[in-house]
């Protein structure tokens, strides 16, 4: 089966790839100067931000893809997939809140934060868009 990409899809994915990398050389530049204690002070604070800011990106290439598809359908189910996403990630974070509230698991999350958890969301939609609608989204 061949899969059709629209311009709006053909974007997305190289924003993406982009904002992957980015994040990518961020973290590992941060891990690396952090765990060999090269840097402290005022100078922590944006280091450790860095790697924040490209999956904030990503955020708002999911949203930008919505904006620039014109398929409407397809539209639909990415507003869904978002959805779906969010709601799996308030989900998960307030569960584990009370868990930590309550001292039934240590706190913090290990570096599993939101983000982690609305992007495997996004794949929990994507079930949900296939089994309720027939497709995750792609075209043929």
């Amino acid at each position: 089966m061949a899969v059709c990409w629209t311009s709006a899809a053909k974007r997305y994915t190289r924003r993406l790839a982009v904002l992957m990398t980015v994040y990518l050389i961020l973290l590992f530049i941060a891990v690396w100067l952090f765990r060999h204690d090269q840097v402290s002070g005022p100078l922590a604070w944006p280091l450790a931000i860095a790697p924040a800011l490209p999956v904030i990106g990503v955020f708002w290439a999911v949203m930008r893809f919505i904006v620039e598809e014109k398929d409407e359908f397809i539209r639909m189910l990415i507003v869904r997939q978002c959805l779906v996403a969010t709601g799996f990630c308030l989900t998960v974070m307030t569960i584990w809140e009370f868990l930590q509230n309550f001292e039934l698991v240590a706190q913090g999350n290990g570096g599993f934060g939101a983000a982690f958890f609305w992007f495997m969301g996004l794949g929990v939609g994507a079930i949900y868009n296939k089994i309720t609608m027939g497709t995750a989204g792609t075209l043929a």
